[in-house]
Formats: C-alpha cells, structure tokens, sequence
C-alpha cells in the first residue's frame, strides 16, 4: 500500500506531471497546463518538434527532452535520476492526455516505484469528447483504443468484445478506417448504431451517425476520410454473462498466453494479444513466458 500527498512540503524529489495538450483546438489548452509548463525544469515530450509549435504559441521557454515508444527504456533511468534530484518533470504526448495510447505509463509506474509524486492535470481527450456527442448512451463505457493492425488478431479482438452491453470507443487511422468498419459489420453485424467523429475540435469537425453499415458505406465512398478519427459503437443489448469477454484476470501471463494459442493463435500473435489486453510490452510478456532474464 502507498499513499501520496501530491503537494506535501515534505516531499523529497520533484514531481511528474502528467499534462494534456490539445487535440486540436489549441484554446482547449488549460491556464493551469500552461501555467506547469512554465514552472517545470524539464518538458518530456513524444515528439519535440510537434511540442515546441505549441510552446512557442504560449511563449513557454521550459527546455524539452523527448520520450516516446522508442527510446522508453533507455529515459526512465535518466528521467527517475533527474526527479530523485529534485527535478520538476512534466509529461506530454502529442495531442490528448498522457498514457492514453500514447507513452507516459511505464513513466508513471517507475515514479510510484520510486516514491516519486505524480500529479494528474485535467484536459483533452478524444475518446470522451466523441462519446458525449456520438448519440450513444454515455455510460457505462468501454475505452479500448486502436484494435491490432492485422487483420486476423483484429477479428480476434472484436469476437472478444461484441457482446460486451456497454459504449465502445476505438481509435483508427484513416487508411484503415474502411477495413475496421468492414470487420466491425462481420462481428457486431450491420445494424449496430455507432458514430464517426473526426477532426475533434478542429475547423472541420464532423460527426457521421447511423449504423455500422451506413458508416461502412460512407467510409467507401466519401472523400471526406482524412485525420484521425474516433469510433463510438452501441453495445449489445442482448449481451448476457455467458457471452461476456473472458475474465483472464484468474490466469497468470503464461496461462493467457497459452489460452489464446489453444483457440489457434500463433505464440508470437498471443503474446502481443497479452500485451494488448493488460497494457505491458510484448517484450516484457514475451520474456515472462520465455521464462527469460528480464534484468
């Protein structure tokens, strides 16, 4: 057990803070947000060119180190010394809250490990933004982010969540938006309500509406499939306990592992899997099931 006082004057090290920046409009970003970014030591940022734009709109000269999904474990050792230093660290990702299919998670956790504060700020985020417009019952929900590129492990991931009764939310690129709503119809099947949200707070936000279907029509006729977008799907009215996602949370990483190579995944494929539903790396999943030194 572990409990943080986030402004305690006791406390020994710097802080992380967890700071969202816009996902679009950049009068969404916080007086308090802009307020961090100036007074930190130090900006760690997914991508530092994307970052100094906005820093230089709010005139914010705090210096930038950058962290994304390539360079994770080669920063946290650094980033944890800097902060045990007495270092205040603020994390940013390129748009949207931190940790949220962007980096800042492993950060997070090796600060907790170290007893080193972290300090959320509220702010932007896509997947909650396009929920309350979508239409579609607002709650209970069910974030889940990208679906897996390839094909089969997609279907795979949706076969394990159509029966789930609650609001889903999905990220997807526009190059692939056509090939998810196409499996979205072969799993949930056509007459699923859903919502299209695309370019959130920008000048040409648009919300296409109706069912899975419809939008699937749409995506493959509109010249309009540009910019990110964010995928609202009605749950299953008709979703009982039987057809519920498996609850895996009894199963140790190698008994998933496992399970998911028994239905014909192959090794490779169910450790990504793994990785995907309890949010590690597949390197970390890969070597805990490989029974390998992770030191």
């Amino acid at each position: 057990m572990q409990s943080q006082l986030s402004f305690s004057k006791q406390n020994q090290t710097g802080t992380l803070y967890l700071v969202p920046t816009p996902i679009g409009n950049l009068g969404d970003m916080t007086f308090r947000s802009v307020d961090v970014l100036k007074q930190v030591d130090l900006i760690a940022a997914e991508d530092t060119r994307n970052t100094q734009k906005l820093l230089n709109h709010f005139e914010i000269e705090t210096p930038q180190i950058s962290f994304h999904e390539h360079n994770t474990q080669e920063r946290i050792p650094q980033l944890i010394s800097k902060l045990e230093a007495g270092v205040n660290l603020a994390q940013v990702s390129d748009a949207g809250m931190p940790s949220i299919s962007d980096p800042g998670h492993e950060l997070v956790v090796a600060c907790i490990e170290a007893n080193i504060p972290v300090v959320p700020l509220p702010g932007a985020n896509a997947g909650l933004t396009a929920l309350i417009a979508s239409g579609l019952d607002p709650q209970p929900f069910y974030f889940y982010g990208f679906l897996d590129r390839k094909p089969k492990l997609q279907v795979t991931e949706l076969e394990a969540l159509k029966n789930r009764s609650e609001s889903q939310i999905f990220y997807e690129a526009p190059h692939r938006l056509a090939k998810t709503l196409q499996h979205l119809v072969d799993v949930f099947g056509g007459d699923r309500q859903a919502s299209l949200c695309r370019e959130l707070t920008k000048k040409h936000e648009q919300f296409i509406r109706g069912s899975l279907t419809e939008l699937l029509e749409w995506a493959k006729q509109s010249d309009q499939v540009r910019g990110e977008f964010v995928m609202i799907v009605s749950g299953n009215p008709e979703g009982d306990e039987e057809n519920e996602e498996p609850d895996y949370s009894g199963l140790s990483i190698e008994e998933h592992v496992d399970h998911l190579i028994e239905t014909g995944l192959r090794p490779n494929d169910a450790i990504k899997q793994v990785a995907h539903l309890r949010q590690l790396k597949k390197q970390e999943v890969y070597q805990i099931y490989h029974h390998l030194d992770q030191n």
